[in-house]
């Protein structure tokens, strides 16, 4: 387990690691940076950089920990990629099951083969599922997640790089902020207003993570000092039921 510094969660877990782009939120991808700076390190982790790689050894290790936690699931991949074999994902659902002690967050951006095995799979309540959307064009994996029987679904509209127009009809929760890193593109302030605007109309919680490396007026400042404020105020919000000590 990794204590994780992501304002929505409490730890992370991999039990796959690496992955490729799919969309245009993956152009400046935080993990695929990280573990590339390690390719050719004889013994480390990420030795061969972020190419995809089944970790079955760490899949036990939710199973260990006792104090329950809220787990982003697969931080340094998507359990959806295409290489993931089937039984492989049921594998790690099954230890989700199991450690009903935790909340688990999965995020993914292949939302049809989501959709496509989630028939296959146990959703117990502590699984939370999640769809990254980045843009009006990949909207549409909000239809796949609504067709997922999860306690808690979810969107990720980060990085946001254009205005949206969300159907949120059957989804609990939306998070969404701007990009930060090398290469960071900034955010218009009126995309986060709007999906703001949306969650309140829809009654759906709404959490905004930060602004990232460009501050509402659109210079580039770095994360810490752009903040996490919208319009003066922090919006923090968890799905409905949930609380940050449950």
């Amino acid at each position: 387990m990794q204590r994780s510094s992501i304002e929505w969660t409490e730890a992370t877990w991999n039990p796959v690691t690496g992955c490729k782009e799919v969309s245009p939120g993956c152009a400046h991808c935080y993990a695929k940076t990280f573990a590339e700076r390690f390719r050719g390190v004889p013994g480390h982790p990420y030795e061969n950089g972020f190419d995809l790689q089944l970790r079955p050894e760490r899949l036990d290790q939710p199973l260990r920990w006792k104090k329950p936690r809220t787990i982003f699931v697969n931080s340094m991949s998507d359990l959806f990629h295409e290489d993931v074999p089937d039984d492989y994902i049921q594998e790690v659902f099954h230890v989700m099951e199991s450690a009903e002690q935790h909340r688990f967050q999965v995020l993914t951006k292949r939302s049809e083969r989501l959709a496509a095995l989630a028939p296959s799979l146990p959703w117990p309540e502590n699984v939370w599922m999640g769809v990254s959307v980045e843009n009006q064009r990949f909207a549409r994996r909000v239809d796949d997640l609504r067709a997922v029987p999860a306690r808690v679904r979810f969107l990720s509209c980060e990085p946001l790089l254009g205005s949206l127009e969300l159907n949120l009809k059957n989804i609990h929760w939306v998070i969404a902020g701007g990009e930060s890193g090398p290469g960071a593109r900034a955010m218009d302030p009126n995309w986060i207003r709007g999906i703001r605007d949306q969650c309140s109309k829809a009654d759906v919680p709404f959490f905004f993570k930060q602004w990232g490396a460009h501050d509402c007026d659109g210079l580039r400042v770095g994360k810490r000092k752009a903040g996490r404020q919208l319009d003066g105020d922090l919006y923090e919000e968890l799905p409905l039921g949930v609380d940050r000590g449950e």
